[in-house]
Parts: C-alpha cells; structure tokens; sequence
C-alpha cells in the first residue's frame, strides 16, 4: 500500500488511500458479499416504490410525489458511496484521485442536506393535510409539490458548494491515508498541511445549523400533527394519521439520530471505527430500512406495491387505475 509519509512534504497528494475496514482476506470478501446483497435490495426497494407511484394514478399525491422523490435520492445517495467501497473490498492499494475524492464528498453530502430539505417538506405538506385539511388542497396542489420537490434538490446541492471549496483549497502534502471508507470531511481537513481552524470552525458552524434547523422545523411539525390527531373523535381516523406519521417520525428518528452522533456530538475523542459504524448506518442502513417502513406500515402503498407485481408478472403495461 502506498504510504506518503515518507515522501518529501512539499509535493501535493495526487490520491488518497481509503483504508476502509482493514481485515483478512476472507472478512474482506465476506463484507463484500454482504454489503453487495445491501445494496442490491436497497436500490429494488427504492426503485419499487418509485415505480409503484409512478403506475398508480391514485398515488399521484404531494405525499407519495415528495415520497418518490425521497426514494429516488436514497437510490443515489447509497450509490455514492457504496460502489467505491465494494471495489475497495478487492483491491489491494485502496486509492481514489484528488478529485474523485471531493467529488464523492461533494456528492454524498449534498444528498445527505438534500435528504434532510426532503424530510423537512414531508413533514410540512403532512402538517398541512392533518392541520389544515380544508385549505390542503389550495395550499399545496400536486404543481406546488413538485415545485417544492425541485426547490429542495436545488438548495441541496448548492448549499456544500462553500464547504467543499474550503477543504478542496487546503494544502495537502501528506500523508494521504483516510482511516474511513468515503472521503469524510473530518478526516480530510485532519491531514492538512497547515491548521485551518477558520474552516474547521465554518464546516461545525454549517453542519449544525442545517441539522438543527431542519431538525427542530420537523419536530414542531409533528408536535402540532400529533396535538390534532389526538383532537380527533375516532379511533379509526386517529389511528390511521398516526400511522402514516409514524413513519416518517421513524425515518426522522434513524437518520438525525445518527447524524447528530457523527457531526453534532463531540467524536474527535471517539475511535476510528465508531464513526465508521455509524456513518454505515446511516448512508448504507437508512436507505434500506426507509422502503421497509413505508410500505410495511402505509396500506395505499402496499396495495399499489401488490398491483405492481402482479402487473409485472402477468406482463401487463398499462398503468395502475384501479
């Protein structure tokens, strides 16, 4: 493998090394096998419901619209990092360029902010169905949806254009070794010639503003969603709002949960590999346990899900209208 420490400081890093889960040959290749199944089931998954939105005229809602979206990005999100890391699994010098390093920092970040604008318009639009349901369907029509849907892509992938300018501009001359399977920014700023605590401090600041913005938007979201289910008289229609909202709070829950632990809580101190855990968990594990939630715990969803197959194993076309 290798090593640039040895090497003269005053040349710059043409590559890094992603040192991944450092293991014997056979654990390598069972993680292999492992996280390929993962990410084959994840992508059908996402794709499924995606498809299943797409064929059935009835999910043609600002709900399920905003929830294909959300799958859509959980297609590429798993698909920026997972790829590089199975070909890390074989390969024996584990490097990737300068470039494509930022690259995937750049990609996988802007689909994380992304993700959370996603979840943060989700909550609204169910806030605004079970709050305001005689002005749902003025304030948001399927028009405004898909706005609202373009809107959140866009600030996404705009918002980690100054984080990643500030690190890509870093001197690096070695060493290149990232003790992570993605190009984190932590590690990365880590092996930095010079201290930039300006944009150590920028980075923190950035990070924890979009979490807990978007974070705290949410929760008062379902604060007010829960306050009114708990208004309602019958038990069928409180039970059926609390089961729609349970699981988006469940997705809520799963992805800030882990993303507090990694970029809110204090992790300087934490080993290497507890923050590899948890950044698995939630940009591999995440988008492979959201499909499950949806359609497990949402009928419409397995209906169309049913329709689907069946038109697919009877060979049928036509979209879903019944």
């Amino acid at each position: 493998m290798k090593n640039l420490e040895g090497n003269n400081h005053s040349d710059p890093v043409s590559e890094f090394i992603l040192l991944g889960f450092p293991c014997t040959w056979e654990v390598q290749i069972f993680l292999f096998s492992l996280f390929s199944v993962i990410y084959v089931l994840t992508l059908t998954g996402n794709l499924c419901i995606i498809c299943a939105v797409w064929w059935d005229h009835h999910l043609h809602t600002p709900m399920y619209i905003l929830l294909a979206n959300f799958s859509f990005l959980e297609v590429w999100y798993v698909t920026s990092t997972v790829p590089s890391m199975l070909a890390n699994f074989l390969s024996e010098t584990k490097t990737i360029s300068f470039s494509g390093c930022f690259l995937q920092f750049y990609f996988f970040f802007s689909m994380g902010t992304t993700e959370t604008f996603f979840l943060s318009a989700m909550a609204f639009d169910r806030y605004l169905a079970i709050c305001r349901p005689l002005h749902y369907p003025t304030v948001m029509p399927v028009q405004r949806c898909i706005k609202m849907g373009a809107c959140c892509w866009v600030c996404g992938f705009s918002c980690f254009l100054l984080p990643v300018y500030l690190i890509s501009q870093l001197p690096f001359c070695g060493p290149n070794i990232i003790d992570h399977f993605l190009c984190d920014p932590g590690p990365l700023m880590k092996l930095s010639c010079v201290p930039a605590p300006a944009t150590e401090i920028i980075c923190a600041t950035f990070n924890s503003v979009l979490i807990f913005s978007t974070f705290l938007f949410i929760t008062s979201s379902y604060t007010l969603v829960i306050r009114a289910v708990l208004r309602v008289p019958s038990a069928e229609g409180r039970h059926k709002a609390f089961s729609t909202c349970g699981s988006h709070l469940a997705v809520v829950s799963l992805f800030y949960g882990s993303i507090m632990v990694m970029y809110v809580s204090p992790t300087a101190g934490n080993p290497a590999g507890i923050q590899k855990i948890v950044t698995l968990f939630y940009s591999v594990m995440t988008p492979l346990f959201n499909p499950l939630i949806y359609s497990l715990r949402n009928k419409e969803m397995k209906e169309a899900l049913r329709k689907l197959f069946r038109n697919a194993i009877f060979g049928q076309r036509k979209p879903l209208k019944n």
